[in-house]
């Protein structure tokens, strides 16, 4: 298959090729080449309270399709483990619920919270048995306040003894890129928010099925150069001469800096925005994960692909202080979501004309664009996973 390539000067580049978005074979090589190895959103502590909840999920429905199983254990150390029983298959946990031990309803096998093995009815002749391979395979969790991420590369090679760890360090997380990697420049710059305080409001949070590719959907996110054609609202708030873009190795931030009036952050001394009337932080992480903090909390929006012409975004809604709901940059988010997706899905239909290949980039407002490309590009072309 063809290689892509992105130039690295991005006064000379030109966008990556539209058989990303229009060839189903990119969809399918993309599952393993970027999503598997890379983290993603998978809950919060809040779904496995108490000592004993267990809380059963799949990573991406539909596409990386992994039957996954949130656990706290009776010491309150939280796991992410395989949900697929080691003897035969079965999931192990249909539906979320509170027990001391994992057993599974198909021929008894039994589990403690943390995915050890710990017997199985009628196995007294089975020679070298239980082995390593006999544990639920365990997955890596990175947790930052409530929020939990996890990755499924490499994941059943974890040893009981490692796996499951919060500790964020390098050493502490398996994979090839590290959860600290990923998230560090997003948690050194708003880490100071109170994000042990934020509350899941599903009244507030919503799906939407998008027809058009979910990487036309993040390369959308990643400009502001749009926000005076396609949102009038939006432009109202924001200072779009202000309008800025940080580059960083797997995530970028725009910076939203809000108009005289509008609601915006008390920042901390020490904030590098200290005395800027920041309105929206507006961080996008590789490949389909986007943090926007406003001063009311958190809207994380999941890009999950569905097909090589469609995709599923959901607005999650996080909040902390109520009382600036509905002001600012975080107001009529819903309104915003249907503005770009009428863009994009007609984008979606636009580049299968055979009158286009590439496009060009704005130097001055579409870094983002650009570094997202420049991912794709890397991750895509890699012989092996990432």
């Amino acid at each position: 298959m063809p290689k892509f390539i992105i130039d690295p000067n991005i006064a000379r580049a030109k966008t990556i090729d539209k058989t990303v978005y229009t060839d189903p074979r990119y969809f399918e090589i993309a599952r393993e080449k970027i999503f598997a190895p890379t983290w993603q959103f998978i809950g919060t502590t809040d779904m496995v309270k108490e000592a004993g909840d267990c809380y059963p999920f799949t990573l991406l429905a539909g596409y990386l399709d992994e039957p996954l199983l949130l656990t706290r254990d009776k010491a309150g150390e939280v796991h992410c483990l395989s949900n697929v029983c080691t003897h035969r298959g079965n999931l192990m946990v249909y539906e979320p619920c509170r027990s001391s031990q994992l057993k599974c309803k198909y021929h008894g096998r039994l589990f403690d919270l943390d995915g050890s093995f710990r017997s199985m009815p009628e196995f007294r002749e089975v020679e070298n048995f239980p082995t390593e391979g006999d544990n639920l395979s365990r997955l890596p969790i990175f947790q930052w306040g409530k929020l939990l991420f996890t990755s499924l590369q490499q994941a059943s090679l974890l040893p009981m003894h490692q796996a499951g760890t919060n500790d964020p360090s390098p050493t502490a997380i398996a994979g090839p890129i590290s959860a600290e990697t990923m998230f560090r420049e997003m948690i050194g710059r708003v880490g100071w928010l109170p994000l042990d305080k934020l509350e899941f409001r599903s009244d507030l949070s919503k799906d939407y099925e998008v027809k058009a590719n979910w990487a036309l959907y993040c390369e959308n996110y990643l400009e502001g150069f749009h926000i005076p054609f396609v949102h009038a609202g939006l432009n109202a708030v924001l200072d779009f001469g202000e309008y800025t873009t940080e580059i960083y190795q797997y995530c970028n931030l725009q910076l939203g800096i809000g108009k005289s009036g509008d609601s915006c952050f008390d920042l901390p001394a020490d904030s590098p925005d200290s005395g800027r009337k920041v309105s929206a932080y507006y961080f996008w992480v590789f490949p389909n994960m986007m943090f926007n903090f406003y001063p009311w909390g958190l809207s994380l929006n999941l890009v999950q692909p569905t097909s090589a012409g469609t995709c599923k975004v959901s607005f999650l809604s996080f909040v902390y202080d109520e009382s600036k709901l509905n002001m600012g940059a975080g107001s009529g988010l819903d309104t915003v979501e249907l503005e770009d997706e009428e863009v994009v899905e007609n984008v979606q239909k636009g580049i299968r004309s055979r009158f286009y290949q590439h496009g060009r980039y704005s130097v001055k407002h579409e870094k983002g664009t650009h570094h997202f490309h420049s991912l794709l590009a890397r991750f895509l072309n890699a012989e092996e996973k990432i």
